[in-house]
């Protein structure tokens, strides 16, 4: 059975406001999330995350922000697409201390059942992809 939900946890040997930076500013994000961003951080707000490596950019609107301990967005599916309520998923990133010095991260990712026949492919790549691109944040904040 499809799943309409992703989550993941990471422990990052970095405080929260620097993982928080690094998830949140546009020159940190294009370090580790593709190769490109732009972040309005208000609710309402617009983003845009390009991966020159697939040629594509994926859109997204702003939902809720927290500083420094949650950000979620709604972002489109498929790359190049406006942010709509069939074509796009939430992701929610929620920071906590871990313990001195480290920050646990939680994403949940949520709302593939409603990108229909694109659900199991999109939930298949956003596995991987979380996965791979949390081990670069989990890098980047570390050597920041």
């Amino acid at each position: 059975m499809p799943t309409d939900r992703i989550e993941r946890e990471i422990i990052i040997g970095a405080p929260q406001d620097r993982v928080w930076a690094a998830l949140t500013e546009p020159g940190h994000l294009s370090r580790w999330f593709g190769d490109s961003a732009e972040l309005d951080l208000t609710p309402g707000g617009t983003a845009a995350f390009g991966w020159s490596e697939y040629e594509a950019t994926h859109h997204a609107v702003i939902e809720l922000v927290e500083p420094p301990g949650f950000l979620s967005y709604r972002w489109a599916r498929p790359a190049g697409a406006a942010v709509s309520s069939g074509n796009s998923t939430v992701v929610a990133f929620t920071l906590t201390e871990a313990r001195p010095g480290s920050t646990r991260l939680t994403v949940v990712e949520t709302g593939f059942a409603s990108l229909g026949a694109d659900q199991d492919t999109a939930v298949r790549e956003n596995i991987e992809g979380w996965r791979r691109e949390l081990s670069e944040l989990k890098a980047y904040a570390e050597m920041l």
